[in-house]
């Protein structure tokens, strides 16, 4: 059977719907779930809220991981890489639940500046494609580096009692890891030092932000 070819408006639709999904709260279904209870009446209000802001983070993150993908995507030259990322994106979709769910759990609440995120990703990830598959699958691996480093960061402030959010960043963690790999071994561009320097400053200042707003 002969597989459909999308027309530019095709995608463009396809694209708009996918950042309704994205934004919209509740819109989504994680694949997996998540095993460990919750152990909110373990955490005091100080840690409630800081926990909750440290997945406001993560879940801005995963804003920004689906309009990246999606925008490159749009723009990639070869039909693999372009399912490439439409698949991260949708592996991504799971992070997007579990963090948005918790962070309802923690009593908080998503970042008002989600909207605005999601467009510069997208827009940056479109032109990373535009560019070339290799400078688009860089971008991937050098981005995915980045949101380990803040996982990381965040486990090592997570109490080992509050298992649940735990779990989730672990999941995260090894999701992100193996998505930096393949886009490594796919024959993406090994970005230079002061290009991830530049990356670092920019993640700093959305976490700085989102943390709060």
């Amino acid at each position: 059977m002969r597989q459909r070819r999308f027309s530019v408006i095709d995608e463009f639709l396809s694209s708009f719907d996918n950042s309704l999904k994205t934004l919209t709260k509740g819109a989504n279904q994680a694949a997996r779930e998540i095993a460990a209870e919750r152990t909110d009446s373990q955490l005091d209000a100080k840690q409630s809220k800081h926990i909750a802001g440290l997945m406001r983070i993560n879940h801005t993150g995963e804003v920004c991981a689906q309009a990246l993908y999606q925008g490159q995507a749009l723009t990639a030259k070869l039909e693999t890489t372009r399912e490439a990322m439409q698949q991260a994106a949708n592996e991504e979709i799971d992070h997007l639940v579990w963090c948005e769910q918790r962070i309802k759990e923690l009593g908080g609440h998503t970042s008002h500046l989600n909207p605005l995120f999601y467009g510069l990703s997208f827009s940056i990830g479109a032109l990373a494609g535009a560019i070339s598959d290799k400078v688009s699958l860089g971008f991937v691996a050098a981005t995915e580096d980045q949101v380990c480093k803040h996982l990381q960061d965040h486990l090592e402030q997570i109490p080992e009692s509050d298992k649940k959010t735990r779990e989730i960043l672990e999941k995260m963690l090894i999701d992100e890891q193996a998505h930096a790999h393949i886009a490594m071994q796919a024959g993406g561009l090994a970005f230079p030092g002061p290009i991830k320097a530049s990356m670092t400053l920019l993640s700093k200042a959305m976490t700085a932000t989102t943390y709060r707003i």
